[in-house]
């Protein structure tokens, strides 16, 4: 199967943009800014028995994806406040796939999507206030090594689009 049939990848794989300008992370925050809006209109009218189907063989179901969109980007946000205040922290790393199995993930959807619309509120409000310096301070992440502010933007961008549309994908496939 190729990167572009993987439906583990429906947008591609990760790939860090060719430049980082401010252009380029403006584009990326106004992702993230997007990013509930899209993930709302992405589950929209879902049954429960659509939010528990698993968007492709041995994957996450929908709701898991929705809960762990509110996780993992809560990390990185909390993240990108320790860069801020601290001189190159060393980052706690989570098992994704422990946590989708943990019962907070067979919850309704709608406190995640709320702590997903709330938390994209104020991480646009932080990183349109940020500087080039800012971008450029970095963290020591457990198995990816140094990162920068900048970096990780670009993979939080691509994170939010990557898992919206494993939902917009499978709706499609299943013609819901």
């Amino acid at each position: 199967m190729t990167e572009q049939t993987d439906i583990r990848y429906p947008i591609g794989k990760f790939s860090p943009p060719a430049e980082s300008s401010p252009a380029t992370r403006a584009e990326q925050i106004e992702t993230i800014r997007l990013a509930p809006e899209k993930l709302r209109a992405a589950v929209e009218g879902l049954s429960d028995a659509q939010l528990d189907t698993p968007y492709r063989d041995d994957g996450w179901t929908v709701r898991q994806i929705v809960h762990h969109l509110a996780d993992s980007h809560a990390n990185s946000f909390f993240r990108s406040k320790l860069v801020l205040t601290e001189d190159c922290p060393t980052v706690k790393t989570n098992d994704v796939a422990a946590w989708a199995k943990l019962p907070d993930n067979r919850a309704p959807i709608e406190g995640s999507l709320a702590m997903f619309g709330g938390l994209h509120e104020r991480w646009v409000t932080l990183l349109e206030a940020m500087t080039e310096e800012d971008f450029q301070k970095e963290f020591n992440h457990p198995t990816m090594g140094r990162q920068s502010l900048d970096k990780n933007l670009a993979v939080y961008a691509w994170h939010a689009r990557h898992h919206t549309a494993h939902i917009t994908g499978l709706r499609a496939r299943q013609g819901w």
